[in-house]
């Protein structure tokens, strides 16, 4: 169903797979913890919160991740280099998958990539993210610290659209490159309901022309849906989301971020179902499935 002139490159990050013929792997699935308002907290800004609330939710996740054959990884949010550091550190107490470092600043990502590298978490680390209008003083960090992992955002502001994304996402890699980053991942940039679409035509064109993983945050096309619970009701939101993290996997998304990470038993069994069916199209070109796939784990 996908024809690439690239091959397509698989990524190993923390023992979990990104990459490859779509349907072969399937979609790695990442959920947010720590994000402004998250109702683990007891004070935010100091960075206090339920710490037996956090960790079943990441338990919940990584059991829908057993249950569908899609792995995960965990978006870490931190606000400050305080708060980044202990999320990080708590984190990691709970869960073996790779972690996404996701803050508002640079100076928080920087107390968490030294904080990585000093606890020898930094291979498990991916950094969220790369923007073209980056501080060179992150790609000294990075390349510091030794990090190899990191989301390369296709933010475009001058040109939001889908050629302005792959656009972005060319001069990333050079500057990826320049920072010692072996493993990229491509995120297309979703803000909307019609960045969603850009996104999805940005992710096949740049897999056909870099065969990297690509993938976005499909949920952002729900978030900033404004009139979604006046007109349709907050019954709509969830199956929104689900809906949402489908399209993207079903034009070829090596990765899926789906926002709040208590969204797991909402889009792990679609996004399983929608690797399924494109899994066995692999059998008609004699291409074998690993057991563990979500075409094995969801009958």
């Amino acid at each position: 169903m996908f024809e690439f002139k690239s091959k397509q490159h698989v990524i190993d990050i923390g023992g979990v797979k990104v990459g490859g013929i779509p349907g072969q792997n399937p979609t790695v699935l990442i959920g947010t913890i720590f994000y402004h308002g998250h109702k683990v907290f007891r004070d935010e800004k100091a960075g206090d919160f339920d710490r037996k609330q956090v960790e079943d939710v990441i338990n919940v996740q990584e059991e829908f991740s057993d249950k569908t054959g899609n792995p995960c990884m965990v978006d870490v949010v931190g606000a400050s280099p305080e708060t980044m550091k202990k999320f990080l550190e708590f984190t990691a107490s709970v869960t073996d998958v790779p972690i996404l470092m996701d803050g508002p600043t640079f100076e928080a990502k920087k107390a968490g990539l030294e904080y990585a590298k000093e606890v020898g978490l930094i291979d498990r680390v991916v950094y969220n993210s790369l923007i073209p209008e980056h501080k060179q003083e992150e790609i000294e960090k990075i390349k510091e610290v030794g990090l190899k992992n990191a989301l390369l955002l296709a933010y475009n502001p001058r040109e939001f659209t889908t050629a302005g994304r792959i656009k972005a996402i060319r001069q990333l890699l050079e500057v990826s490159r320049e920072a010692g980053i072996d493993s990229p991942l491509l995120d297309t940039c979703v803000l909307d309901i019609p960045g969603l679409g850009m996104a999805c035509r940005a992710s096949f064109e740049l897999k056909n022309e870099f065969g990297l993983p690509v993938g976005c945050g499909a949920h952002n096309a729900v978030s900033l849906w404004k009139g979604l619970k006046k007109k349709m009701g907050k019954q709509a939101v969830k199956p929104a989301v689900a809906s949402a993290c489908v399209v993207a996997t079903a034009v070829g998304a090596d990765f899926v971020m789906y926002g709040p990470a208590e969204d797991a038993g909402y889009v792990f069994p679609v996004v399983a179902m929608t690797d399924a069916a494109y899994g066995y199209l692999l059998f008609e070109k004699k291409i074998t499935l690993d057991r563990k796939h979500p075409l094995y784990r969801i009958a």
